[in-house]
């Protein structure tokens, strides 16, 4: 295409219908991230359930529900490659395939071994949506944008997670574990095949200019050489490596402890049935939502990431010194904790847009995969060792067939917590800041 045809192009397409593909491609990765949340935090709700129905003890459930992260946290580079290479109809479109049918498997599973195999699937298959997604925000949006859509992703990824803590509490005394699960491996099948009628890769693959070229700028380079280079590449930029350490310390931790031992913590020492228990990780789950819409939105208009990142994870500390050491009861004290933690949290939001703008656009996917591989990393850890160091001091307390801690047990687990959030505080003063561009590009 000559350069004439190409400002012919850009001056005669469809701006109404660039914005309905462009928004609908969204929601159709959206909803399907929705499901990812979905699945990382349900395992708190139907803890005891799965306790009773496959008669494990508290390291035993916690590996259960961290295979999930296990395998999203292997899967999180290929997921970078796969994006940058394959783009994002292929790799969600199959992700959405094998994690409708882990679910479906998990909700069936006779044995402890069955539903372990089928949350493997449910990691396999949702850890390739969240880095498919934010590679097609990077190509359908515009850069002085990337903030706020990451934020708004995030925000409605947490609605599955919001979907997964009270309403879910609120199912399960219809329906049970199993035919909610089912029905969430349905809906993944349906996605799938919304991804592959609906989803395009960029928006010249939909017959539209590229959005640099929209405003005026030529387009940004392709890949030059092979991914393995690539990824190498991107491994030894020193500063893509602060994001990562923050997200394996601050969210990671959040997601840990709000998608397993949040809910057993309030039962256990503080009397909760599952239900009122489940309204503290909802409305920490909102403040994480909202929070990171507000970062993103305030970093661009701002036109810094450092400064909020910092806050963030000074507020996610005091939050944590406030339950362990703070003397509170369930109310709106209790409450409060639990909204200023997700809060602070929602600032790691802005590591996305962080390592994107650290690299050269077409690297875009594997430099988002590496800083959100210390999210799951960490959540991967954390859930079992958090299982595991109260195990040791279990004193043999059970409820029903529950293992019920002691409130020592809880304390030793929490200095596993607040090691974590003095991580994400040193890694986020060694943040670069890019000032909301691309610090790889002249222009």
């Amino acid at each position: 295409m000559t350069a004439s045809t190409a400002e012919a192009s850009v001056q005669t397409f469809d701006r109404a219908r660039f914005a309905r593909v462009c928004w609908s491609i969204y929601a159709i990765l959206a909803a399907s991230y929705i499901l990812v949340f979905f699945h990382r935090i349900a395992p708190a709700v139907v803890s005891a359930d799965l306790m009773r129905a496959f008669g494990t003890t508290g390291a035993a459930l916690g590996s259960l529900a961290a295979v999930y992260y296990y395998i999203y946290t292997a899967m999180q580079i290929p997921a970078g490659v796969l994006a940058d290479t394959l783009g994002a109809r292929v790799s969600v479109t199959l992700g959405n395939l094998v994690s409708g049918a882990g679910s479906i498997l998990f909700g069936l599973a006779a044995t402890f071994w069955e539903a372990s195999v089928g949350r493997a699937l449910v990691g396999l298959g949702v850890s390739v949506v969240f880095v498919g997604l934010m590679k097609s925000n990077t190509l359908w949006f515009r850069d002085r944008d990337y903030g706020f859509i990451s934020g708004l992703t995030l925000l409605l990824g947490n609605v599955g997670a919001i979907l997964a803590a009270g309403p879910l509490a609120g199912a399960l005394t219809v329906w049970s574990w199993r035919a909610v699960f089912v029905a969430f491996g349905v809906m993944a099948l349906i996605l799938a095949v919304l991804s592959w009628l609906g989803v395009r890769n960029t928006p010249e693959d939909a017959g539209f200019p590229s959005i640099r070229e929209m405003e005026g700028q030529a387009r940004h380079a392709g890949r030059e050489q092979h991914w393995w280079h690539d990824l190498l590449g991107v491994l030894a930029t020193r500063r893509v490596w602060p994001g990562f350490w923050v997200n394996l310390g601050m969210p990671a931790s959040l997601l840990a402890f709000l998608g397993l031992w949040a809910i057993p913590f309030l039962r256990d020492l503080h009397g909760l049935e599952r239900s009122a228990a489940s309204l503290y990780t909802t409305v920490a789950l909102a403040s994480f939502a909202g929070s990171t819409l507000f970062c993103g939105w305030f970093s661009d208009r701002l036109g810094r990431r450092k400064p909020l990142l910092v806050i963030g994870t000074l507020l996610y500390g005091l939050a944590w010194l406030g339950i362990v050491h703070a003397s509170w009861k369930p109310g709106v004290l209790g409450m409060a904790w639990f909204v200023l933690m997700g809060f602070g949290c929602g600032s790691f939001a802005l590591t996305y847009a962080g390592a994107k703008e650290i690299v050269v656009p077409a690297l875009s996917g594997m430099a988002i995969a590496l800083v959100n591989t210390g999210v799951f990393l960490g959540a991967a850890v954390i859930q079992p060792l958090f299982g595991w160091i109260m195990d040791l001091t279990w004193v043999g307390t059970l409820a029903n067939g529950v293992r019920v801690y002691g409130a020592a047990d809880y304390r030793t687990g929490f200095f596993l917590m607040l090691g974590c959030v003095a991580l994400a505080i040193g890694a986020s003063l060694f943040f670069h800041e890019t000032r909301c561009r691309n610090i790889t590009l002249a222009d």
